[in-house]
């Protein structure tokens, strides 16, 4: 049968009254239990957050990534000048892209993967894309096409995993370029020589047509930089179809 309450001088008590009385020792339960809660649910919140910043992004990077390939592509659609027409006055000099405009696209086949790659290397510019040094060369030409990516997994998180001869392509409109990886390094963000038109050695004039990658690291940090280096290896019209190195 249930239990009755005791009736006591001052009244009736429950009988659990000596288990539910506040003490000290009960008090100080109750707290660290609360605190305990408290600290468990903040942990989570931040590894959500954690887990948002690094893979969460991805989808909305990719939404732009697909924006910015659309736009390369009616960029490269545009019917090119007549050459059979020839120009009156001094030729045009050619425009340096601005910054944020998208200039080609990078094909790494080893991470099945590309990107459409933008002027410019601020934190704006290489928000959604990797972004093209405005003082290093474009692509194909003599010295250091260098660009620079995050270590996002949208982006260049899985950049350590290329290996010495791995391909690297980049299209332009007209003409696709063929570079191997030839070596990486680990350096301090201050080490801007490694996009110096030698890699590693400023002020020397090129004679080879180079590739640079930057990315951060450590994945989760940026006290470091990872790098990769290429060297253009061949290069065919866009016409004559993709590279075999993407058909692979």
């Amino acid at each position: 049968m249930p239990l009755r309450p005791v009736r006591t001088q001052e009244g009736y008590r429950s009988v659990y009254s000596e288990y539910t009385r506040t003490t000290f020792g009960t008090v100080v339960r109750a707290v660290s239990r609360g605190t305990g809660e408290l600290l468990i649910t903040f942990g989570l919140i931040v590894l959500l957050f954690a887990g948002y910043e690094v893979w969460g992004k991805s989808a909305i990077v990719d939404a732009h990534q697909d924006d910015l390939n659309r736009q390369l592509e009616q960029q490269w659609a545009q019917p090119e000048a007549d050459p059979t027409v020839a120009p009156s006055g001094p030729p045009t000099p050619v425009a340096k892209p601005a910054n944020g405009a998208v200039i080609a696209s990078v094909h790494i086949p080893r991470l099945k993967k590309k990107w459409a790659v933008v002027q410019g290397v601020t934190p704006a510019d290489i928000r959604y894309a990797p972004g093209h040094y405005p003082d290093t060369v474009l692509p194909g030409q003599i010295g250091n096409f260098s660009m620079a990516g995050h270590r996002t997994p949208a982006i260049w998180w899985d950049l350590d995993q290329l290996k010495p001869n791995d391909p690297v392509v980049v299209k332009t409109a007209d003409t696709w370029y063929v570079y191997r990886v030839s070596s990486h390094e680990i350096v301090l963000p201050t080490a801007v020589q490694v996009v110096a038109p030698v890699p590693g050695k400023p002020g020397v004039a090129p004679t080879e047509a180079l590739l640079t990658m930057t990315t951060c690291n450590p994945k989760f940090n940026n006290y470091q930089r990872l790098v990769v280096h290429a060297k253009l290896d061949r290069s065919q019209p866009v016409a004559a179809g993709d590279p075999a190195e993407l058909k692979g």
